[in-house]
């Protein structure tokens, strides 16, 4: 193989007028991705250890690395490859798909940084990891790329091939429209469900061993170090009490 053929992007494809990728096997380690950074977040939350995510998150940025310089080689990807081998591929072009993941790229190396090189959790990286997580959960649930959206936005032409045919579909079939009850029904429940989120964290302060630890991994490293200290202060106190009454 020679230099040419490798840095070439995407897959020539008969029938197809530019470079393809196999949208199944996105899907499948986009599920992948998102089963191990919710691993590494409940770990975070639940033993109070980072060791999975830093593993996870240098598997993640080395993975990204690779899938904007030749998506072949990728490990999630091929790991994706196996598990669908045996369906139908689904072409989209490899241009958007790459520009998407460029995105994930420019936050994937931050995030190796600041929680594995240097360790100092605080909400915005918590946040990063969050957005993170619901992209790839996008792509794997539904099949929606919402990099490739952006790059539809800023393209001046259309781009060809997007995922699940979004660029090529002009009309909705009936049974992708809502009917007005439906819309009603949906609304509420997204109503609902939001409601319910909110309620959990704020309706309930503290008294799940979730939303403790939530708050504590949102902290920065001096508003912890002022909560060690409340913590030592309210020890010592109660050690002199203790005294006191002998």
């Amino acid at each position: 193989m020679d230099i040419k053929s490798f840095f070439a992007y995407g897959e020539k494809v008969p029938g197809y007028e530019v470079g393809v990728l196999n949208e199944r096997e996105a899907r499948a380690a986009a599920a992948i991705l998102f089963v191990g950074a919710f691993l590494g977040l409940t770990n975070g939350v639940m033993l109070g250890t980072a060791v999975f995510s830093k593993y996870f998150v240098t598997f993640f940025a080395v993975d990204f690395t690779l899938r904007i310089i030749q998506p072949r080689y990728a490990p999630s990807l091929m790991l994706g490859r196996f598990f669908v081998q045996n369906q139908k591929p689904e072409y989209v072009g490899a241009a958007q798909k790459r520009f998407a993941w460029i995105l994930g790229f420019l936050l994937a190396w931050p995030m190796f940084y600041y929680l594995v090189i240097d360790f100092q959790p605080n909400p915005l990286k918590v946040l990063v990891c969050l957005i993170c997580m619901a992209l790839l959960f996008f792509e794997a649930a539904f099949s929606i790329c919402l990099g490739c959206k952006i790059f539809a936005w800023i393209k001046r032409k259309d781009p060809k091939y997007c995922p699940g045919g979004v660029c090529e579909i002009n009309f909705k079939e009936p049974i992708q429209t809502f009917s007005p009850v439906q819309k009603l029904i949906l609304a509420a429940t997204v109503l609902v469900m939001g409601y319910g989120t909110y309620a959990y964290f704020a309706k309930l302060p503290d008294r799940t061993i979730f939303v403790k630890k939530m708050k504590m991994l949102m902290m920065s490293q001096a508003e912890l170090d002022a909560l060690q200290a409340a913590k030592e202060k309210a020890e010592e106190d109660a050690f002199f009490s203790d005294d006191d009454d002998f």
